[in-house]
C-alpha cells in the first residue's frame, strides 16, 4: 500500500514537472512569437513569423498568425495600388479637365472682350467652344461610367445577340472616318451569324472604343482590320492595326484604370486613360475576356473573346 502511494505520488509529481516544464515552453514560445509580431509591426516588414516547435497548438497559432500576416500584407499592397491609382487619376483628371476649360475660356474671353470680330469669326469660335464643351461633357460620363461599372452591384441585362451585325454596324459607323485618314480597311466578318449571350450597348461601347483608338493611335501603318471568327467554341472580335504599337513593358497595364495609351503608345495624343478600362470591364461583365498583342508596325491587336451560343 505504501510503495502504491509512493508510486503515485512519485507519478504526480513527474507529471507535475512535465505540465511545468510544457507551460513554460509554450509561454517562452508565445514570448517570442509576441516579440516577433511587434517587430514586424513596428518596422512594417513582409516577414513572417517563423519559431521551430514540436506543440501542435503553438504549430496552428503561427499557421494562423502567418496566413492573417500575409492577409494584411495584401490588405497594405491594395491600399497602395489603389492610392498611387487614385493620385494619377486626380493627376489625368485635372489635366484632362484644365486643357479643355483654358481652351473654353480663351474663347469665352474673345467673344466677350474683342470687339472687332466678324460675324463669319464668331460663328467658328461659338462652334469650337460647343466642340469643347461636349468633349468635356464626354470626358466626365466616361469617368462616372467606370465608377458605375466599377461597382459591386453592377450588373447588365444579357441576352442572345449576333456579333456579325453589330461588329458591321460599327464598323459603318467609322467607315467614313477611316476613308478620310486614308486607311486601307481589311474587314473579316463570315455570313454564318456567331451568337453570344451579351449586351449590344456594351459591345457598341466596347467595339467603339476600340477601333476609335486603333484610328487613333495606329493611323500611322495605313491598314484597319476588323475580323470575325471561331476559337475552340469561344466567338473572338480580332480589333487589329500596323501602326507603331506598344511596347512589350506597357502591355500589361493598357487596360489599368488611367493607364493612358499616351505613355505606352504615341505621345503625342493625350487621353483620359478610360476607354480600354471601361472596355475591359464590361466585357468581363459579360463573362468575356480581352487581350492584346503588339509587334510594332506588323500587327497590333485587340482580341475579345466570348463564350459562342449554339441554341
Amino acid at each position: 500500500m505504501v510503495l502504491a502511494l509512493s508510486m503515485l505520488i512519485i507519478f504526480l509529481l513527474v507529471m507535475n514537472i512535465i505540465q511545468y516544464v510544457s507551460r513554460r515552453r509554450i509561454n517562452n514560445h508565445l514570448h517570442e512569437i509576441s516579440e516577433k509580431l511587434a517587430e514586424i509591426i513596428e518596422h512594417k516588414t513582409a516577414e513572417k513569423v517563423l519559431l521551430q516547435t514540436d506543440q501542435h497548438s503553438i504549430q496552428f497559432l503561427l499557421i494562423q498568425i502567418n496566413r492573417l500576416l500575409a492577409y494584411n500584407q495584401k490588405v497594405f499592397a491594395d491600399y497602395a495600388s489603389t492610392k498611387d491609382s487614385l493620385r494619377k487619376m486626380i493627376s489625368n483628371m485635372s489635366h484632362d479637365l484644365k486643357t479643355p476649360l483654358t481652351v473654353i475660356l480663351g474663347y469665352v474671353e474673345k467673344l466677350k472682350l474683342d470687339e472687332k470680330l466678324s460675324e463669319d469669326e464668331k460663328e467658328k469660335a461659338i462652334l469650337r467652344l460647343h466642340e469643347k464643351v461636349v468633349g468635356l461633357i464626354s470626358l466626365l460620363n466616361q469617368f462616372f461610367d467606370l465608377v458605375k461599372i466599377e461597382s459591386d452591384d453592377y450588373m447588365i441585362p444579357l441576352s442572345k445577340i449576333s456579333l456579325n451585325e453589330i461588329c458591321r454596324k460599327n464598323v459603318l459607323d467609322y467607315y467614313d472616318l477611316l476613308l478620310s485618314k486614308g486607311l486601307q480597311v481589311e474587314i473579316d466578318i463570315p455570313d454564318r451569324n456567331f451568337y453570344i449571350l451579351g449586351n449590344e450597348h456594351a459591345l457598341n461601347r466596347i467595339l467603339s472604343n476600340l477601333i476609335s483608338n486603333s484610328i487613333r493611335y495606329g493611323s500611322d501603318g495605313g491598314v484597319f482590320g476588323l475580323r470575325l471568327r471561331e476559337d475552340k467554341g469561344s466567338i473572338a472580335v480580332e480589333i487589329w492595326d500596323k501602326g507603331k504599337g506598344i511596347a512589350e513593358v506597357h502591355q500589361e497595364r493598357v487596360f489599368d484604370r488611367l493607364y493612358t495609351l499616351d505613355d505606352a503608345r504615341n505621345p503625342q495624343f493625350q487621353g483620359s486613360g478610360l476607354g480600354l478600362s471601361i472596355s475591359k470591364r464590361l466585357t468581363e461583365a459579360m463573362n468575356g475576356s480581352i487581350h492584346l498583342s503588339s509587334k510594332p508596325f506588323e500587327k497590333t491587336a485587340f482580341t475579345c473573346i466570348f463564350k459562342q451560343m449554339t441554341y
